[in-house]
C-alpha cells in the first residue's frame, strides 16, 4: 500500500499494474485521479454511488497507458472532488487531501489528490482533468507546474466525463524538467509549435481583477516573462469584461454536467456534499435553448480570441485571483473565491487553448501561479517556453 502522508490516495486494494521496464520516464512514479480507468480498480468519480456502480475495470485508459508504456510506475488512485464539480479539494465522502506547499490551506480541486500527491513528494507526476480549472487551480495552490491542454489533444477515452465541451486531461510536476519529460510522452508533436520568440500579450481584464497585494506578488514573475519575451502588449479578452464569458461558460458546463450525472443522481438520490449539491440543483434548471444560445456566443468569442492571438502569440495572465484559501474558511467564502476565479479560468476553456501554470510567485508563505495561454496545438512548445521562463526566474 502506498504511503499516504497527504491523505490523497483512495484505500483501494492493491492490484498489479505493469509498466515498461525501460522508457523515457523510467524511475518516475505517477498517481491517477479517480476519474481514469485503471484495470483492476474501480472508478469512483468522488461519489459513493458512482463508486458502487463502477465495478472493477478491465481496461486501462489510454492516457494512463501512455505513462505505463514510457516506464513510469503507477502508485495509486487519488481523490477527486465529487463528480469533479468543485475547485476546492474538499470531498464530503472521501476527505480533503493535504496541500504539500501550504498545509493550512486547501489543495484545490477537482484534481485535489493528484496535486496533493505530487506536492507532498508521494509521486513525481499525476494525471488530472481540467474542465473549468481542475488542474490549474491545484497547481496554483500547491506550487506545481500544471497544464490544461488544447481541447481534445489528449484522449479522454476511459475517463469519467463531466462536460464534454470542456473536459481535458492534464498533469502536474514539481519541477520544469519532469514536466517536460512527461509532456514528451503525453503529447505527440505539436501541430502548431510556437516560434522561438513568441509575441507576449497581457490579459487586461484578468489582471484588473487582482487585489494590489496579489499584483505585487506576481510582479517579479511577470518581470521574468518580460526578460524572456519582451514587454507584453495589452490584450482585451472581451470588450465587455469577463462577466459575460463566465456566464456563457457556466451555462454550457451546467447543462452538460447535468446530462452526464443527473440520471444517476436522480435514480439513486445520490448524496452530495456542500456546494456540489447547490451547483447540481442549478445545473438541473439549465435548458437546451440556453445552452444553444451560449454555444453560439462561444463560437464567436473563440474565433475572435484565436484570431487576435495568432499562431505566434502567448497570453500572460494570473492563474488564479490569489493564493489558496485557508482550510478553515466556510463554504460561502470559498464560493466567493470560486466566482472570481472562474472569470479568469473560463478564457482557456471557452477558446479550447492550452494553458500552463508556473509556480513562480508566493504570498503570505503560500504559492501563487502565473499562466501562459498559447495557440491551439502548441502544448509542447508552450511547456518548453514555460521552462525557459522558470529557469530565468531561478525555478528549476
Amino acid at each position: 500500500m502506498q504511503r499516504d502522508d497527504a491523505h490523497a490516495f483512495l484505500p483501494y486494494p492493491d492490484a498489479p499494474v505493469l509498466h515498461a521496464p525501460n522508457g523515457p520516464l523510467s524511475g518516475l512514479t505517477f498517481a491517477v485521479k479517480d476519474l481514469f480507468d485503471v484495470a483492476g480498480y474501480p472508478t469512483g468519480a468522488g461519489n459513493p454511488i458512482a463508486l458502487a456502480a463502477s465495478g472493477i475495470k478491465t481496461t486501462t485508459a489510454p492516457a494512463v497507458q501512455r505513462l505505463l508504456d514510457a516506464g513510469c510506475r503507477f502508485v495509486g488512485k487519488v481523490i477527486t472532488d465529487e463528480f469533479a464539480f468543485s475547485i476546492n479539494g474538499n470531498n464530503a465522502h472521501f476527505g480533503a487531501p493535504i496541500n504539500g506547499a501550504a498545509p493550512d490551506r486547501i489543495a484545490g480541486g477537482s484534481s485535489s489528490g493528484s496535486a496533493s500527491a505530487v506536492s507532498c513528494g508521494l509521486a513525481d507526476t499525476a494525471l488530472g482533468t481540467d474542465t473549468g480549472g481542475s488542474v490549474r487551480i491545484p497547481a496554483n495552490h500547491c506550487g506545481l507546474f500544471g497544464i490544461r491542454p488544447t481541447q481534445d489533444r489528449i484522449s479522454l477515452s476511459g475517463c469519467y466525463p463531466m462536460s464534454a465541451g470542456f473536459d481535458t486531461c492534464g498533469f502536474f510536476a514539481r519541477d520544469a524538467r519532469t514536466f517536460e519529460r512527461v509532456a514528451g510522452v503525453m503529447f505527440d508533436a505539436d501541430t502548431a509549435p510556437l516560434p522561438a520568440n513568441p509575441r507576449p500579450w497581457l490579459a487586461d481584464e484578468a489582471w484588473a481583477m487582482l487585489e494590489a497585494p496579489v499584483r505585487a506578488a506576481l510582479a517579479p514573475a511577470l518581470a521574468s516573462v518580460t526578460a524572456v519575451l519582451g514587454e507584453p502588449t495589452p490584450f482585451p479578452v472581451s470588450e465587455n469584461g469577463l462577466d459575460t464569458p463566465f456566464e456563457q461558460y457556466r451555462i454550457i458546463q451546467g447543462f452538460e454536467t447535468w446530462q452526464t450525472d443527473g440520471p444517476l443522481i436522480q435514480r439513486y438520490a445520490a448524496p452530495l456534499g456542500p456546494g456540489v449539491a447547490d451547483r447540481f440543483a442549478w445545473a438541473s434548471t439549465v435548458t437546451a435553448k440556453a445552452r444553444d444560445a451560449a454555444e453560439h456566443w462561444r463560437a464567436g468569442f473563440r474565433a475572435d480570441v484565436r484570431r487576435r492571438l495568432g499562431p505566434d502569440g502567448v497570453l500572460v495572465l494570473p492563474t488564479a485571483p490569489d493564493i489558496a484559501p485557508l482550510r478553515r474558511q466556510d463554504e460561502a467564502s470559498l464560493d466567493r473565491y470560486r466566482q472570481v476565479a472562474f472569470r479568469i479560468l473560463c478564457i482557456a476553456g471557452l477558446t479550447g487553448l492550452p494553458q500552463v501554470s508556473l509556480p513562480l510567485a508566493s504570498r503570505e508563505g503560500a504559492p501563487l501561479g502565473l499562466s501562459l495561454i498559447g495557440p491551439a496545438g502548441s502544448d509542447r512548445s508552450l511547456i518548453a517556453l514555460a521552462a525557459r521562463i522558470a529557469a530565468r526566474h531561478g525555478h528549476r
